[in-house]
């Protein structure tokens, strides 16, 4: 009869102490300190995304500028496009805007003297940064 308890899991060993285990408040309390650590983690890892987001969308958009400039000082003309500064080897890739995750939503401007070609390039996305500036502006 005793090792059918004991097998069968009645709490106590042969020699009457009982087995170690964890009792379901322990697991509780645990849980709960667990649970108070993600409440205060969760906030700084989602904040600490979106400043490496806009970290990564300025250093986008600086390549992408300085790649239209050297452009236009070995050419003396805008490119037509981004394709084109890809084309020539003035970029490796059309970066991926980290806001919208595409590479086909950038925004281009053409040069203020009504000339052809591509002069700047902005994010498409329609969010504000954490300063409160629009991303569409930078």
């Amino acid at each position: 009869m005793r090792e059918a308890r004991d097998r069968f899991g009645s709490g106590s060993s042969l020699d009457g102490s009982f087995r170690s285990g964890f009792t379901l408040v322990e697991l509780l309390v645990v849980m709960a300190i667990i649970a108070v650590l993600l409440t205060i983690a969760t906030p700084r890892y989602f904040n600490s995304v979106e400043r490496s987001k806009e970290a990564v969308l300025r250093q986008d958009l600086n390549v992408m500028r300085d790649a239209i400039d050297k452009f236009y000082g070995d050419t003396g003309s805008y490119p037509r496009d981004l394709a084109e500064l890809v084309e020539k080897r003035y970029l490796r890739a059309i970066p991926v805007d980290p806001l919208t995750e595409s590479s086909e939503t950038w925004v281009t401007r053409p040069p203020p003297d009504s000339a052809e070609g591509l002069y700047d390039v902005r994010s498409g996305a329609e969010e504000e940064s954490k300063d409160g500036t629009s991303y569409a502006t930078w």
